[in-house]
């Protein structure tokens, strides 16, 4: 991979994993359109690590507070507060993609990875559904107002994060906004509950990374997918928080809906590399 490739999908990586707009849609459809080779295991790891940083270095007051009060929960064996009770529970939003992503990560990915137009369906379709509940949720709950059965019902929903078209943060975000929280508030709560998620996939593609070793020649990209990667994703989470506070999410639904018509047209029409 060449530094232009590296910092292209970097960018794609950082603004796409945060805005909901699905970055695997995004990864797989412009190398795609472009004919570019597959970026491989080596910047596989890069963009998670780079959009870890960027999300921990943005939320790293609320981490501190969330591990206090997670050992002052297990301290006081009470979960009588919204402080105490926020780190448990987005542990447990967490568990069921981290179980499910396990299981069928590359049953999903031989389904959709080489299907372009079933990418750029999903893209449309669940893009559609944003904006229906955008439109009808009733948007009261902030994030302290957040239960067990409500944080699990977000966590569930998260796992059809694992096809790619869907998006992490769009399917989480049109989850909580199902359940009546504000646009700010499901927007904080997803991209909480998507730090385990994404450092656990970083670990382990760095683990086997290590193992199997960094080919010649992908240093430098790699690191350079790092650095862009994080960069752009903490621009777009301070983007995307302070644009919810006064703006519905209907620009990132629009761009869904013409990016993948636009391809589904295309591909329907024969369009080939």
């Amino acid at each position: 991979m060449n530094l232009l490739h590296a910092a292209v999908l970097g960018s794609l990586q950082g603004f796409a994993e945060v805005l909901p707009i699905s970055s695997s849609a995004h990864l797989i459809l412009v190398p795609w359109l472009l004919n570019w080779p597959e970026s491989g295991l080596t910047f596989d790891v890069a963009l998670h690590l780079g959009t870890f940083l960027a999300l921990s270095l943005y939320f790293w007051r609320d981490i501190i507070e969330m591990g206090v009060s997670f050992f002052d929960a297990l301290s006081a064996r009470r979960l009588n507060t919204p402080a105490r009770r926020l780190p448990f529970l987005i542990v447990a939003a967490t568990v069921p993609a981290a179980v499910i992503g396990k299981l069928f990560e590359h049953q999903v990915e031989a389904l959709f990875r080489s299907n372009q137009l079933l990418i750029a369906s999903v893209l449309v379709g669940f893009g559609l559904l944003l904006g229906a509940v955008d439109l009808l949720g009733r948007k009261r709950l902030i994030l302290d107002e957040i239960k067990p059965t409500g944080a699990m019902t977000i966590g569930l929903m998260q796992c059809l994060a694992l096809i790619p078209g869907v998006s992490r943060s769009g399917i989480t975000i049109t989850a909580a906004l199902m359940l009546g929280f504000t646009r700010e508030s499901a927007a904080r709560f997803s991209f909480l509950m998507s730090l385990p998620i994404v450092a656990g996939a970083a670990l382990l593609k760095t683990i086997h990374l290590f193992k199997h070793g960094i080919p010649a020649g992908e240093g430098m990209p790699m690191l350079v997918g790092i650095i862009i990667s994080a960069v752009t994703g903490y621009i777009s989470v301070a983007f995307l928080l302070r644009f919810v506070q006064k703006r519905s999410l209907a620009p990132f639904i629009w761009y869904r809906v013409i990016v993948g018509g636009a391809l589904i047209v295309a591909i329907l029409s024969g369009f080939t590399r």
